[in-house]
């Protein structure tokens, strides 16, 4: 409870005043009955008159309208503080996804984390707004109607006293069957949100393998079980209605069979009999509501239990132990000393192992190597993306576990291999880069990243809309706006993983040129499969199988390391290239 009471703390006033409006409506509720079996009496003692009945008609018309105020109230304050406790939980869940490393959201689906923070906090949020209504009203009405019919005839209460624990037990079955399969309801819906958000992402290479047919069907498979799931929990939860009718049915003729023999035998009044059978109703409707509760917690406790364990989770990277957290790159040499590293901890053998590498300022490094042999895990060690399982690595002589997460990674521009945009202007994108640049800074920066030329061709040029995932461009064109927004940042370390594959390689050829001037100063580490892309590189780091090799020049490494010279005489198919 201490977790959630966080997010309710802030708007307590509304936690508080929403229920009380409640317990008013209640209060009027109770009273109302009591009016009109008063009226009733009078009426058939013959003592009713215009008097009387004028000033009674006042009274059920004020407690009408004080009702009234007590269950607009309610559901208002209930409203704001169920949509203000849900925005505050969603803003702290989705700030905690932003401090997950990638092991951290390696452990949940990108779907799963979707539906958290969408359906399960909306979850919550109803839960919440149901509470405050009725986690008051219910009970109060319950308790007050209860305490109003004893005291209008004991002996017929003991027909409650009979039905009530019956409707009781038969409630509590229901819900205790219904409860574990709303979580796998949940769980079902995880992997439909991972399965559409998939087949959307990649629908170019969907359309492209004509694999349509293939992605309807394994929708069909997660939409069908979600279905399935859902029926499962449905069968059980739509008895419960009926239930609570046929227990209200029942003691509603008891009520009537009994108390209309009371009434013969001039042991209760008639008005008084209306009054009971009212008051009895709104016993049943009220242990209603309270089922209706509990059916509805059992959904939210299972969507609570999957935002618990997403807030819950351990952040297993921060900078809180850092030493240095006031320091900043100022040179971006880079050490390996003794690097190993596995993503799955229990595998025996490590996908980077005993690594030991010096990358020194202002240098051009490239790093080349067969298809998962480590490359991008390696470079992902230097702004913390994942940290090293043995040995450590240091940014200008600093363990890198040392600075802040943001001095570290501010000194550091990555292009990934994946060319990932986001929805707005290309204005817009290119400032992620760096959120002051001028205009003049983007035409420059898109100029040395060749990607000028197409931006001018287009009606809006920088003001053009970016599709979501820039799903309205060209590979090679998302290729060189990233590059371009690489360049804004000025880092001291910019690390290219394969980014310029997507590009001819002329144009790669200027880009390389562009950075060769243009960031000097900085330490540039070049990821790539073609020879051309690293071989005027000041350094050429060769992998294979998570070690290094071979470290030199493209002359030295063609005339020493055997796995650089398969790979130059493969590419070129010529020796001496």
């Amino acid at each position: 409870m201490k977790k959630w009471f966080k997010y309710i703390k802030p708007h307590l006033l509304y936690f508080i005043i929403g229920p009380l409006c409640m317990i008013i409506e209640v209060i009027g509720a109770v009273i109302m009955p009591k009016l009109l079996s008063m009226v009733i009496n009078s009426g058939t003692a013959g003592t009713l008159t215009v008097g009387s009945s004028l000033t009674t008609m006042l009274l059920m018309i004020l407690t009408a309208l004080v009702m009234m105020v007590g269950g607009v109230g309610g559901a208002y304050f209930g409203a704001k503080a169920s949509v203000y406790f849900a925005t505050d939980l969603r803003a702290d869940a989705y700030s905690k996804i932003q401090k997950f490393s990638f092991s951290n959201i390696d452990k949940f689906s990108t779907g799963s984390l979707v539906t958290r923070l969408t359906n399960d906090i909306t979850q919550l949020q109803n839960f919440v707004n149901m509470t405050l209504r009725l986690a008051l009203r219910a009970p109060g009405m319950l308790i007050a109607a209860l305490i109003m019919a004893i005291s209008l005839q004991p002996s017929l209460s003991v027909v409650l006293a009979v039905t009530i624990p019956m409707m009781l037990i038969a409630i509590t079955l229901i819900i205790k069957n219904g409860f574990p399969r709303f979580g796998i309801m949940q769980t079902k819906l995880d992997e439909l949100n991972n399965n559409v958000r998939e087949n959307v992402t990649n629908v170019r290479v969907v359309k492209s393998f004509v694999r349509e047919d293939h992605e309807i069907k394994k929708f069909h498979v997660s939409n069908r079980n979600l279905k399935n799931a859902g029926m499962s929990a449905r069968k059980v939860m739509i008895f419960m209605h009926p239930t609570i009718t046929i227990f209200i049915n029942i003691t509603t003729l008891a009520v009537v069979w009994f108390g209309g023999k009371t009434v013969l035998s001039n042991g209760m009044e008639i008005g008084d009999l209306s009054a009971y059978l009212t008051y009895v109703t709104q016993i049943l409707f009220s242990l209603m509501m309270i089922t209706m509760m509990l059916m509805f917690s059992s959904r939210a406790l299972a969507s609570a239990r999957r935002v618990r364990e997403l807030l819950d989770e351990e952040v297993d990277m921060t900078d809180i132990n850092a030493a240095h957290t006031d320091k900043q790159i100022t040179n971006g040499q880079i050490e390996f000393k003794n690097v190993s590293f596995r993503y799955y901890k229990t595998s025996q053998k490590p996908v980077l192992e005993n690594i030991n590498v010096t990358i020194k300022p202002g240098t051009t490094v490239g790093i080349i190597g067969s298809t998962g042999c480590g490359k991008t895990t390696l470079v992902s060690m230097i702004p913390r993306l994942y940290d090293v399982d043995e040995g450590e690595v240091l940014v200008d002589g600093i363990n890198v576990k040392d600075y802040s997460m943001n001095h570290l990674r501010d000194g550091i521009a990555m292009v990934l291999q994946k060319n990932t945009l986001f929805s707005g202007s290309i204005a817009e994108n290119l400032r992620w880069g760096d959120p002051d640049a001028t205009d003049k800074e983007l035409k420059n920066a898109v100029a040395h990243a060749q990607a000028d030329k197409f931006i001018y061709e287009m009606k809006d040029q920088f003001d053009t809309m970016v599709e979501h995932g820039g799903a309205n461009l060209s590979g090679g064109q998302k290729q060189r706006l990233c590059i371009a927004r690489a360049l804004l940042k000025k880092s001291k370390i910019i690390i290219l993983d394969d980014s310029t594959s997507p590009v001819d390689t002329a144009t790669e050829r200027m880009i390389r040129k562009a950075f060769k001037y243009e960031l000097k100063d900085s330490v540039k580490i070049i990821i790539a499969q073609r020879i051309s892309s690293v071989m005027d590189a000041d350094e050429i780091i060769v992998m294979d199988d998570g070690k290094i090799t071979g470290i030199g020049t493209h002359k030295q490494l063609l005339a020493e390391n055997k796995e650089y010279q398969e790979i130059v005489y493969s590419q070129n198919g010529q020796k001496g290239a």
